[in-house]
């Protein structure tokens, strides 16, 4: 079959075994998302070489679902470990994830995951919509590691795509919203959502006053930023996933008594819910659409300045 590869840092879209374990499910893929965790493998981070991508909608070839349209949780756990036993193999010690640690992602023709990973796709949600249910549970995960409530002021720092799905999903608790970024064009899918935006020059001016700020920038004037922006006792949840490091003002944590969280994976099923009820935009962050073949140049065009999501297509 064909996939994009990461081998040390090089990129490359070649012809590669069909996955073939007999305990797991194989699905064909019909779309996948480029995001940010996969352009940040790609330089290196988390030292994965393999099949990248793990964002998709596809359809299961055998088992009880075969035919039924399906995305999958990334996270696969051992099965065995309290955590596991628990439901929520996230952090199960010997896990593998989808194109990330240990095993070869989404885009590709075909994929492997465990039965249990596999979530029937209801039959409204488009192709190109239900593909960004991996990314927008994420999204939904903030509100597992931040009780965000309505009264709340919180600020969500980057108008990518995992920022816009942030502010729309923190939107929905009746929270008020800010949502701060650099691109105008992007700003403008959340406004008219009813969300407030702002420039970094333009939120600096209202230091001190957010009782919650999620950071989903990927830089480290985002993560100065975020510390300006928040209240004394306030809480900071860190979305970023990439490749480098990030000095902290450990000082001013202190000082301010600031409470950071990270925040990764989400829960599928409230991201369907949402999906399904239409509640979320994802349609507007869809920039362009590549045939699998183009792997390489999809990776670079996702990269680029002003793009949002790209859609591979095998």
């Amino acid at each position: 079959m064909l996939a994009v590869r990461v081998n040390n840092q090089q990129l490359t879209v070649e012809e590669t075994a069909k996955p073939d374990n007999p305990d797991e499910v194989l699905v064909r893929v019909l779309l996948s998302g480029i995001c940010n965790t996969d352009l940040e493998i790609a330089r290196g981070y988390a030292g994965f070489n393999g099949t990248i991508g793990h964002e998709f909608v596809g359809v299961v070839e055998d088992g009880e679902l075969a035919g039924r349209r399906v995305v999958g949780e990334i996270n696969a756990g051992c099965g065995k470990c309290e955590l596991c036993r628990a439901g929520d193999p996230r952090h199960c010690p010997t896990r593998t994830v989808l194109g990330i640690v240990g095993r070869d992602g989404a885009h590709a023709e075909f994929l492997q995951l465990p039965a249990v990973n596999l979530i029937p796709v209801p039959e409204n949600i488009a192709d190109r919509h239900a593909v960004f249910t991996e990314p927008l549970a994420a999204a939904c995960g903030i509100l597992e590691r931040a009780a965000i409530t309505a009264g709340d002021r919180v600020a969500v720092i980057g108008d990518g795509k995992l920022g816009l799905l942030c502010a729309q999903v923190v939107a929905l608790t009746g929270a008020t919203v800010l949502l701060v970024g650099k691109h105008p064009e992007k700003l403008q899918i959340a406004a008219r959502r009813g969300i407030e935006t702002a420039n970094p020059e333009e939120a600096v001016k209202r230091q001190r006053q957010f009782d919650v700020v999620v950071e989903a920038s990927g830089g480290a004037a985002g993560f100065k930023l975020a510390l300006d922006l928040l209240r004394p006792r306030g809480k900071l949840v860190l979305k970023s996933t990439f490749h480098g490091s990030t000095e902290i003002d450990a000082a001013r944590i202190v000082v301010d008594e600031i409470s950071i969280v990270g925040s990764r994976c989400g829960r599928f099923e409230p991201a369907l819910d949402l999906l399904n009820r239409q509640a979320i935009d994802v349609e507007n962050l869809i920039s362009e659409e590549h045939p699998l073949s183009s792997g390489v140049q999809a990776m670079s065009r996702a990269g680029a300045s002003g793009i949002l999501k790209v859609l591979l297509r095998p």
